[in-house]
């Protein structure tokens, strides 16, 4: 296989706290999930609080450089203003663990969950939301900044803020567009002083957020519509980098589909390569990803990462495909002048799909939820080649 990826480009998998470590009693999703709000409950997951360096080894023997992972923010500050130095030091172990298996370390502050003492006074959308969360990223860079490669303030903002102060069916259950906007604004300064915090503290941590971003195509591109469909795909995408791209050291890509849009029913439907959509009803699309990465670079002129990009496919017989063309995308955007840096699959591991508990199976690896046994699947090991392939290294076995 030709190499046409630079060579500090990060390979990677991706995983976040809440969907994988288990037993989370003290955050609001954990609530939510006990109020019969999701398919079931996170229970255990996948152990990870006590398994990481079981997936940290997957990892290394996977070929990855990086390793994307989330702290929660409960284990850390589990009452307001009161730290917990056993859960900082639980993180500290994980993060010198993955050091030692060469894998460099990226870190999500805060990936959709939030301590219940911060929900009880306002959540995102009070006046002291940016305190608590500036707060925690202080301390955060205090004891850890040492132990950290790559620092990711906040995971797709949009999304639960849509669907907690919008739609409703994500914390804190609201349809309240007047607080949607007090969130949003909240979020915005918070990342933009967590960031200042950072670079006074740990100046050479790259610094940034990673959005879900999406393409959208007009069904008849000479409609005079199409220069607004443009525009309003610009805003969506982009919005939050817009508003931070002055405190940003690179631009965080999440992508998994493209839609294509019409004046006439069904108005929207996936872009979809493939005869059917995925379990999660999305299509294959990667021509959205090489898209969006020379959008992100022409738009920032920062390096571009993507930090989530993967299908849930339980027999495992589309992933590796899925995977192959996905980085022939990012391959292509890098010959076209962009600067892409890193790409990480998401999962490692099959884990907890929020609303959908774990009817759906994202992982390289499944879980056998009676012993909690970490099972590669046939995708993992071609990952594995294709890493070694873009490389130019002979795979190692596991064991």
């Amino acid at each position: 296989m030709e190499k046409k990826f630079p060579k500090d480009f990060l390979w990677g998998v991706a995983h976040a706290s809440h969907q994988v470590e288990g037993n989370s009693k003290g955050n609001d999703w954990w609530d939510w999930e006990q109020q019969g709000k999701t398919k079931e409950s996170s229970g255990w997951a996948c152990d990870s609080w006590n398994r990481y360096p079981i997936d940290n080894k997957l990892a290394q023997e996977l070929g990855c450089d990086a390793f994307r992972i989330s702290f929660e923010w409960f284990r850390i500050e589990p009452k307001k203003g009161k730290f917990s130095k056993d859960g900082i030091e639980h993180y500290r172990k994980n993060l010198q663990d993955m050091k030692k298996r060469g894998l460099k370390r990226v870190v999500t502050l805060w990936h959709w969950t939030s301590p219940m003492w911060f929900v009880e006074d306002g959540g995102w959308h009070s006046e002291h939301s940016v305190e608590h969360f500036t707060s925690y990223c202080s301390k955060i860079i205090e004891e850890l900044g040492d132990e950290i490669d790559m620092f990711i303030t906040i995971n797709e903002p949009r999304l639960p803020l849509n669907r907690g102060y919008l739609k409703g069916d994500f914390p804190p259950g609201k349809r309240n567009p007047k607080d949607f906007l007090k969130a949003r604004k909240n979020m915005i300064k918070a990342h933009r002083e967590c960031y200042d915090i950072c670079k006074k503290k740990q100046p050479k941590i790259p610094v940034g957020i990673t959005q879900f971003c999406n393409v959208f195509e007009y069904t008849n591109p000479k409609s005079f519509l199409w220069s607004f469909i443009k525009k309003m795909q610009r805003k969506y995408n982009w919005y939050f980098q817009d508003q931070i791209k002055d405190k940003q050291d690179f631009v965080g890509i999440n992508y998994y589909f493209g839609m294509d849009i019409s004046l006439l029913p069904p108005f929207a439907k996936m872009k979809n390569d493939e005869k059917k959509l995925t379990e999660m009803g999305w299509g294959v699309y990667p021509n959205g990803l090489f898209e969006l990465l020379i959008s992100a670079w022409g738009r920032y002129k920062k390096p571009v990462y993507i930090f989530e990009n993967g299908i849930s496919d339980e027999k495992d017989t589309r992933r590796a495909q899925y995977i192959k063309v996905h980085t022939e995308a990012v391959r292509d955007a890098i010959a076209q002048g962009a600067n892409v840096k890193g790409y990480f699959y998401w999962s490692l591991l099959d884990n907890f799909e929020w609303l959908l508990g774990y009817s759906r199976k994202f992982g390289l690896c499944e879980i056998d939820k009676e012993t909690m046994d970490r099972i590669p699947r046939k995708s993992y090991f071609e990952y594995q080649k294709l890493i070694a392939g873009y490389k130019g290294k002979s795979q190692k076995k596991r064991g």
